[in-house]
């Protein structure tokens, strides 16, 4: 029963959102067009065969580069090396300090534990190495 009122609410509030949009205008170009725009619409979007031709032999695909263009393209190119060389550096330092870091809490853990267990397996029982030699 629930789903059937939702549904019946929802196609009347369909049905009135279709009736106020339908006395509106819309974005859509208006239907009466006549000849003479038409060839206003193609004249603006055709180009003189001449302009065309001269476009692209202006700049073809196997021409080559102005001498301005090669220097902008070099110099962008240069700098987005740089950029690139000094994000590399940065995150090889990054890394390098990392590692350093982790060696250093490894070794002193592992210092820790092998003095935790000295102590406890030979805590006062044993004098130091230089002290405990047989025969001297």
């Amino acid at each position: 029963m629930k789903w059937e009122e939702n549904f019946l609410l929802c196609s009347l509030a369909a049905v009135c959102i279709l009736t106020i949009l339908e006395d509106s205008e819309g974005a859509a170009v208006p239907v009466d067009t006549k000849g003479e725009e038409e060839e206003g619409l193609n004249k603006q979007v055709f180009v003189a065969e001449t302009d065309a031709s001269n476009f692209f032999k202006r700049r073809t695909r196997r021409s080559p580069k102005s001498r301005a263009e090669m220097i902008a393209e070099n110099s962008q190119r240069r700098a987005a090396d740089e950029r690139r060389k000094e994000y590399h550096e940065e995150q090889l330092y990054e890394w390098k300090s990392y590692v350093e870091e982790e060696q250093d809490e490894q070794y002193e853990r592992s210092h820790e534990k092998s003095q935790s267990w000295r102590q406890w397996h030979y805590g006062g029982r044993y004098p130091p190495y230089l002290y405990n030699r047989y025969g001297y």
